[in-house]
């Protein structure tokens, strides 16, 4: 059981790791999961749009890309955040950047949990689980 976080040529966040897993580790037995291997590569614009164009045929930029290879009820993946779309969209969105990141850093999870939003409903009740978790985390 591992979480890991990187950072491919951008600083790295100001985050607590340590608070930080445990909340994942209690989201995910929150929907009956244990963490396996999640591995997270905090990077540039750059980076996740030639992550994006390399893997799933995507020409444009995101906030996140989850890779889920979960087995069961223990969930695995490697979840690339671009720490400038984050920033982006916390000026956008009027959030404060270090929410928009733990939101960021939980969707990751939910995914693996097995909640989608390819819909506009699926896409609102992960807004809904999204904000369920952070009202779980400790502020930084």
């Amino acid at each position: 059981m591992a979480i890991t976080f990187q950072a491919d040529k951008i600083n790295f966040p100001k985050i607590r790791k340590g608070d930080i897993k445990n909340w994942i580790k209690r989201v995910a037995a929150s929907y009956g999961k244990t963490i396996g291997e999640v591995n997270y590569l905090f990077c540039t614009d750059d980076k996740i749009l030639e992550v994006n164009t390399q893997y799933l045929s995507h020409d444009f930029y995101t906030d996140i890309i989850t890779f889920d290879y979960s087995e069961g009820d223990k969930i695995s993946g490697d979840i690339i955040i671009s720490l400038e779309t984050v920033r982006t969209n916390s000026q956008k969105y009027s959030t404060d950047f270090t929410e928009e990141l733990h939101r960021v850093i939980i969707h990751g999870i939910l995914h693996m949990c097995g909640i989608d939003d390819k819909s506009e409903t699926a896409s609102l009740n992960m807004r809904k689980a999204e904000n369920q978790a952070l009202e779980q985390i400790n502020p930084q």
